[in-house]
């Protein structure tokens, strides 16, 4: 050994047979052009050929038939094992383009949740699984779904954005139509007749179990205590400009609250639906969001504040503006003119009576105001009981408390005597808020009411200030009942004997379904149809009126 070692003046190269030989690779690298099969047929050769070398190496040193294997002589050669990960695949093998699509359950499918990644919780690039439902971020080879396809089996995933399926750990997207139905279900689309048919054809669907639905009339979730959202978003889903505008409209661009409004006015009216009904989680998370926690899924709100703040939110969100009238569809569905006449109210001492007298100013300042809704004022109620000693529930017309806006009944309120009076043109829906609740320093009132009222031919006409040029005088103005929100109070503990306890107050919409001209009422996941001759014994609270279209020229006047 000692005459093979090269001296130190020499230069490396010059020693022949000391250049040490590089080392032959014993897996050849992956040819990505090579179909599967091809490629491992490939690797068995190569194997194969590795084998019948090592069996030559040992039986020439010391004449030893002992052979060692592969990952023997990898580890004394100082090299670690390698070990692959499935490969990627742009396309399914031919013939299997429908592998994996038999484990999808679509039972387990619910696509009404925030889009956030069960392990992450972000809501960027989410994929949801079609075999467990849940969602995960990703689908590259580090991502959650990508290793919950290695760990629990679950091939299928689709895009929550794109609403494209993919295989997984593979990565190719599977292009079947059998999976158009889970499409639609997480984002359901419309053509333009079929928005028109809603209110036209009478259709009724069936769920995954054959269980009949109503499109347009669910239930919806209550999460623990959001019923006074659901009223809301029920009501104004069967606003049909607004509900039209939310279901044709393009809003992949728009703000989150909006476009989380159409995706959830698209499920309520969804004819192929797993389920029967719908869940606000994801409106009510962007809500939470946008209100600073003023509107919750945890704590009860009052409908009127949440569609006050909602109404004034859609507008902007959808370009209007805070100072031009009519820019956004929520203005020139819901905003009218009120005209207000104030006169100043002075007290004087009357000497010759010895009291004080209230005098009105000479000068009556008049102004004009807009409004998305009207507050309705009930008469006090009755503080004693009857002779049966039963608590007395008064009862009063709509068109007495709709006095209030004849221009002629005056209110007064901070030393000012004011009258109101709608003004042309009126808007082609009416919003009414019964004021029911009233708050001092001490507690919280409520006035049990009833407001009686015909579902059709409200007339308005005399509540509006006279305009030849919008409406001929002396005709009337025909308003028909869309949504009607009525609240219920209910006793916390009605099974304790002697017991006042707490009221609890619940909410219920009764909706008209055009199509049928039938009643439904739905509290939460409860929908049942109801009589319209019995909406007016609840507490009404909110109402939506639909002006009702003109007759055409020489087809008479008045009732349509």
């Amino acid at each position: 050994m000692s005459n093979l070692k090269r001296p130190a003046e020499e230069a490396f190269d010059a020693v022949e047979g000391l250049s040490p030989s590089s080392k032959k690779s014993r897996i050849d690298d992956y040819d990505k052009s090579l179909t599967p099969a091809s490629a491992i047929a490939n690797g068995a050769e190569t194997r194969e050929g590795s084998n019948e070398e090592k069996a030559e190496q040992a039986n020439g040193k010391n004449n030893s038939n002992e052979v060692k294997d592969e990952e023997d002589d990898d580890l004394e050669a100082g090299e670690e094992v390698e070990v692959k990960a499935p490969i990627r695949q742009a396309a399914p093998t031919e013939g299997y383009d429908d592998l994996y699509l038999d484990t999808i359950d679509r039972n387990v499918l619910d696509f009404d949740f925030e889009k956030l990644c069960s392990i992450s919780l972000s809501n960027i690039n989410v994929y949801a699984c079609l075999v467990c439902g849940k969602y995960f971020q990703g689908r590259g080879p580090k991502s959650h779904a990508y290793f919950h396809a290695l760990d629990e089996g679950h091939h299928v995933y689709i895009n929550m954005s794109t609403q494209k399926v993919y295989v997984l750990p593979e990565g190719y997207e599977v292009k079947s139509k059998s999976l158009d139905d889970i499409k639609y279900v997480s984002d359901p689309r419309y053509t333009r007749q079929e928005v028109l048919d809603l209110d036209r054809k009478p259709h009724v669907s069936r769920t995954l179990l054959g269980k009949e639905y109503v499109p347009g009339f669910v239930g919806m979730n209550n999460i623990k205590e959001n019923d006074y959202l659901n009223v809301i978003v029920q009501a104004l889903s069967h606003v049909s400009p607004l509900r039209n505008f939310f279901l044709l409209e393009d809003f992949s661009n728009a703000p989150e609250l909006v476009k989380r409004t159409s995706i959830l006015f698209r499920k309520i009216w969804n004819p192929r639906a797993f389920k029967s009904h719908v869940s606000p989680h994801e409106l009510l998370q962007e809500i939470s969001l946008r209100s600073n926690k003023k509107f919750t899924l945890t704590q009860q709100s009052d409908p009127v504040e949440f569609l006050s703040w909602f109404l004034n939110h859609l507008h902007l969100g959808l370009g209007g503006s805070k100072t031009k009238p009519h820019s956004s569809v929520i203005q020139h569905i819901f905003q009218g003119k009120l005209k207000v006449e104030s006169q100043a109210i002075t007290a004087r001492a009357d000497q010759v009576h010895d009291r004080l007298r209230f005098e009105e100013a000479a000068d009556v300042q008049s102004s004009v105001s807009r409004f998305l809704l009207l507050t309705l004022d009930l008469p006090p109620a009755p503080l004693f009981q009857d002779e049966q000693e039963r608590n007395i529930i008064p009862q009063v017309p709509l068109t007495t408390i709709l006095a209030k806006y004849n221009g002629v009944t005056a209110q007064e309120l901070n030393a000012q005597r004011k009258r109101y009076r709608l003004q042309h043109p009126l808007p082609p829906f009416l919003v009414f808020h019964i004021k029911r609740f009233s708050k001092n320093k001490f507690v919280s009132e409520r006035n049990p009411t009833i407001v009686t009222f015909d579902a059709c031919n409200l007339d308005v006409s005399p509540y509006v200030e006279p305009d030849p040029n919008s409406h001929q005088h002396g005709e009337p103005i025909w308003y028909d009942l869309v949504a009607n929100v009525v609240h219920e109070a209910v006793r916390n503990k009605e099974d304790v004997a002697d017991s006042v306890g707490e009221e609890r107050k619940t909410w219920k919409v009764q909706l008209r379904d055009k199509a049928t001209d039938e009643w439904v009422v739905a509290q939460d996941l409860f929908v049942d149809k109801v009589r319209s001759e019995l909406l007016y014994l609840s507490e009404s609270y909110l109402q939506i009126w639909e002006r009702r279209r003109e007759p055409p020229p020489g087809k008479g006047k008045g009732k349509a």
